[in-house]
């Protein structure tokens, strides 16, 4: 059964940080492109940080570049979003999604692209 799961979520103040974690099983992860995606409540759903099954491409929301970093290690079958400088309005419901049809060396990062969705890990920036 294929299974995306996300972990790292929590609470953290303004000004800090957090990783989350995408573990995939039953399917082989590096074949793919991934992404992060969050939708806060209110508000639709959009692309965080998404990256490539080959060559590194990675795409980032204009609100998180130079904050987020999105990784991948294969071997592990796992993704990750590195979270620096959190702010309130990073506060959301984190999703990580499998994007099964595009280019090897292309990440696409909106919603309708994706095809598997994990079911979330929440985020809340608060003091």
């Amino acid at each position: 059964q294929l299974q995306l799961v996300e972990s790292g979520g929590g609470l953290v103040q303004p000004g800090g940080s957090l990783r989350l974690s995408c573990a995939a099983s039953g399917f082989t992860l590096g074949y793919y492109a991934i992404g992060w995606f969050r939708q806060a409540p209110g508000k639709e759903r959009e692309g965080v940080s998404c990256i490539s099954s080959r060559g590194g491409a990675t795409n980032y929301a204009d609100s998180v570049k130079g904050r987020f970093t999105v990784s991948r290690d294969n071997a592990k079958n796992t993704v990750y979003l590195q979270m620096n400088s959190l702010k309130p309005e990073d506060t959301a419901v984190y999703y990580c999604a499998l994007d099964t049809s595009s280019d090897l060396y292309t990440a696409r990062c909106k919603p309708g692209d994706m095809d598997y969705w994990g079911k979330g890990t929440l985020v809340t920036v608060s003091s």
